[in-house]
């Protein structure tokens, strides 16, 4: 079966709470979850929003800013799993990788060449099972193909991010964030012109400041918007997630 083929797009699970539905989905191979609001026939914007590393389409980031989105700003939102994360297994390639990355960071040494590279093998996986999940979601009465669609991904979401939403016209706004310059994302960085929002860490770890800094100038959009705080990789501060949201209503919801 083609993992990449959305008429074997199906719903397995539903659950409600707080005013938002969320499904459980499979496209073939690909797991995936969908957001929405509880009430209301009306179509709204879809958001696609991709997960970090070694987490999933139902981590409690992804949740919390799916909850966000539906509650907020009435968005339907979808999360994929990522080749080799949540219910997909892995390949040897994804082992090596994984392994190399574990390695160095028990050793203390930079880890932003392995990620960037793996990163850039999972993006090449994940983009065609991103746009196939995009037209099976369209294909949904509620959500249809006139509205507009935003992207939202941060470390590993922004790497798989970056290429889907230069390849994807139907994508016309995206946050991305917390990942590392490289010539070959840049260069697809380049191409990308609809309005953006950017997350970085001031104090990152693992992100060298000008690396992040030159990913976010690489954009040749001409609205864009750099959200800079002080911290460590992983403290991203929770109003971020408000910040998207407010982003994505101005985009998504202009008459």
């Amino acid at each position: 079966m083609n993992s990449t083929d959305s008429k074997h797009f199906y719903f397995t699970a539903e659950t409600t709470s707080g005013g938002v539905v969320q499904h459980d989905f499979t496209m073939g191979e690909v797991t995936g979850a969908l957001w929405s609001p509880e009430t209301g026939a009306d179509r709204a914007p879809l958001v696609l929003m991709g997960h970090g590393g070694g987490n999933h389409r139902k981590s409690p980031a992804m949740v919390g800013r799916a909850q966000r989105l539906v509650a907020d700003g009435g968005f339907h939102v979808a999360v994929i799993d990522a080749p080799g994360h949540g219910g997909r297994p892995r390949t040897e390639h994804d082992e090596r990788e994984i392994a190399a990355m574990q390695r160095a960071m028990a050793a203390g040494e930079p880890v932003g060449e392995i990620v960037v590279r793996y990163n850039g093998h999972l993006a090449e996986r994940a983009v065609p099972e991103w746009r196939a999940t995009l037209d099976a979601l369209q294909e949904l009465p509620e959500i249809g193909t006139e509205g507009p669609v935003g992207y939202y991904g941060l470390n590993m979401g922004t790497a798989i991010g970056i290429p889907l939403t230069a390849a994807e016209p139907r994508i016309t706004a995206a946050v991305f964030g917390l990942f590392w310059y490289d010539d070959a994302l840049a260069e697809t960085a380049r191409r990308i012109t609809v309005p953006i929002e950017f997350a970085l860490q001031w104090d990152d770890e693992h992100i060298p400041r000008p690396s992040g800094l030159a990913l976010f100038d690489a954009f040749a959009s001409e609205e864009k918007s750099l959200h800079v705080n002080s911290g460590a990789h992983k403290e991203l501060p929770r109003f971020e997630a408000d910040s998207a949201v407010r982003f994505f209503v101005r985009q998504l919801r202009r008459s």
